[in-house]
């Protein structure tokens, strides 16, 4: 059996010790009598209490594997450092209701005076707990029950079926449904760009407009942003880590790359009256349903058409029927889904893009932007914006791999340049994906928003010959270094006539870090510089992962 050290035996016994009698036990959160199947309530509760003076020392919720030494933890907390009001204290007896903690404690506390008793019943943390059921008992679940399991097998379908893949969030389907006192939903996939994956449906077009009309806007500040993100009408499926444990490792996966048992998908409704609830009621759960099961089929009966780079106008009825209906007359719903070439033009010419005209097909031809990856620079990689020197630029030509974009003139103090160093073989491996790609096209530094977290960035962009966008960096719009270094930088690719480049070096952990030699340097990728405007992607946004209390 594990005991404590004598130091802190010596320690806990200098603790005053008072008259009074504390009540200790560990039970679940919720009997499975009345537990919701989308309960968050998971775990043990460990409580330790003042049963003479009726306050709460100490409560601990913990993973029912955890073993006894929890208890004993929360009971150190509760005699050193206790809740408010409580002093610092030790108990003259303490009253648990299981044998097996009984004799624990009995081995464990033996060096502090305390009496160990046995009771079937604690009257105290009875009582709370009580009230902890009460109140579980009386939460609303995330889904309705009957529904909850037939909206996760749509959401997985969505998700293997991956319309991002095919679909930008700016191409919107319609979904014309006529129930539930929703005559049509509007569907924009987010996943494209890597960064959110899920399902937004708009119950109307002003909604959808007003909201990207709004995070479009250059000159809005980051309250307006939250504000416009809690004003959309809109339900939506948002997909998630299902291992929250490690945030870290979580920040930087791309969900796409994770197996199906680690994808969690989330419901919700955001409303200008209600603002972002995580709950969905048996009507919007159904409306949710349906929409889902018909964008499954529309992705299936016209991929090719919705992959082949236009967003043609195409248009498919379909009748669904209903996991379950309290109405027994309802067994089906008739649902009309369609393509809004149309609609996606007005919205392509909110956001600058240079959208063609419709074809004699009522096609809307779309940029060649198709996708923003984040997994061609390291992420533990030393980024800089620089000059190379002419002189420094005439050794680079004969020393390191060289790949050149066109005669720059040789105006101003030099070459402007991103410089990445990492690891001799991720080096190489970063340069032969821009090889494998074509080579490298053009750098960017392009505006991009989190609407709901509050920042602004300016988002450095390296484009390869095969049309890709990869993202080298995220920099904060009043960084006052970066929006220096952008000065220059700007000023400079001006100087060249919009030649720049990109330096790939080795030597990260060595004396050289951040300070690049000549022998370190392993390629250089001639480039063109773009403007947001040339790019024509727009404010590339964030969208927020949707967790809740």
């Amino acid at each position: 059996m594990t005991s404590f050290n004598r130091s802190t035996s010596r320690r806990l016994r200098k603790l005053t010790q008072i008259p009074s009698v504390w009540e200790g036990d560990r039970r679940p959160l919720s009997s499975s009598q009345t537990q919701h199947p989308d309960s968050e309530a998971k775990g043990e509760c460990i409580l330790w209490v003042d049963g003479t003076q009726g306050i709460v020392r100490g409560m601990d919720v913990v993973p029912p594997e955890s073993g006894p030494e929890a208890i004993v933890r929360t009971l150190m907390r509760s005699m050193e450092n206790p809740h408010s009001p409580a002093k610092p204290a030790r108990p003259q007896r303490i009253v648990v209701r299981d044998r097996e903690i009984q004799f624990y404690l009995r081995g464990v506390l033996q060096d502090l005076d305390i009496a160990i008793d046995y009771s079937p019943e604690l009257p105290l943390i009875d009582e709370l707990f009580r009230g902890f059921a009460e109140i579980l008992d009386s939460q609303v679940p995330e889904l309705p029950p009957q529904y909850a399991h037939a909206l996760r097998d749509k959401a997985f379908a969505i998700w293997q079926a991956a319309p991002w893949e095919l679909l930008e969030e700016q191409q919107i389907l319609s979904i014309e449904i006529n129930k539930w006192d929703v005559g049509t939903v509007y569907a924009s996939m987010m996943g494209m760009l890597g960064m959110e994956y899920g399902v937004l449906l708009y119950r109307s077009e002003e909604s959808l407009k007003q909201f990207r009309a709004t995070i479009l806007r250059e000159d809005e500040s980051q309250g307006h942003l939250e504000e416009a993100f809690l004003k959309q009408d809109c339900l939506f499926l948002t997909f998630e880590h299902a291992d929250e444990t490690d945030e870290d490792e979580k920040e930087f996966d791309d969900l796409a790359d994770l197996p199906l048992s680690e994808i969690q998908p989330t419901f919700g409704n955001i409303h200008p009256l209600e603002g972002l609830r995580s709950v969905l009621y048996d009507e919007e759960a159904l409306i949710v349903y349906v929409a889902l099961e018909s964008l499954c089929r529309f992705i299936r009966d016209h991929r090719r058409q919705l992959g082949s780079g236009n967003f043609p106008a195409l248009s498919r009825r379909y009748r669904i029927s209903l996991p379950e209906s309290r109405d027994e007359q309802i067994k089906s719903v008739s649902v009309t889904v369609s393509s809004t070439p149309q609609l996606t033009a007005e919205l392509e010419e909110m956001a600058g893009y240079d959208v063609d005209e419709e074809d004699e097909t009522g096609s809307v031809t779309m940029p060649t932007f198709r996708s923003l990856r984040d997994d061609l620079i390291p992420e533990d990689s030393f980024l800089s914006l620089g000059v190379v020197s002419w002189e420094m630029l005439e050794y680079l030509h004969q020393g390191v791999n060289y790949h050149k974009a066109g005669e720059i003139q040789p105006v101003g103090d030099g070459l402007p340049v991103i410089l990445i160093q990492t690891s001799r073989p991720k080096a190489k491996t970063v340069i032969e994906n821009i090889e494998q790609a074509g080579g490298l096209k053009a750098i960017c530094f392009n505006p991009g928003a989190d609407p709901f977290g509050g920042d602004r960035y300016d988002l450095g962009l390296l484009q390869t010959q095969n049309g890709e966008l990869f993202l080298f960096g995220e920099f904060l719009d009043d960084d006052p270094i970066h929006v220096e270094a952008r000065k220059k930088w700007n000023q400079r690719c001006k100087n060249t006539k919009g030649y720049c480049g990109l330096i790939i070096a080795k030597g990260l952990t060595g004396a050289a870090r951040g300070n690049p030699q000549l022998r370190d340097m392993m390629a250089l990728f001639e480039a063109r510089s773009l403007s947001p405007k040339d790019l024509g992607i727009g404010t590339l946004q964030l969208m927020p992962q949707l967790q809740f209390e």
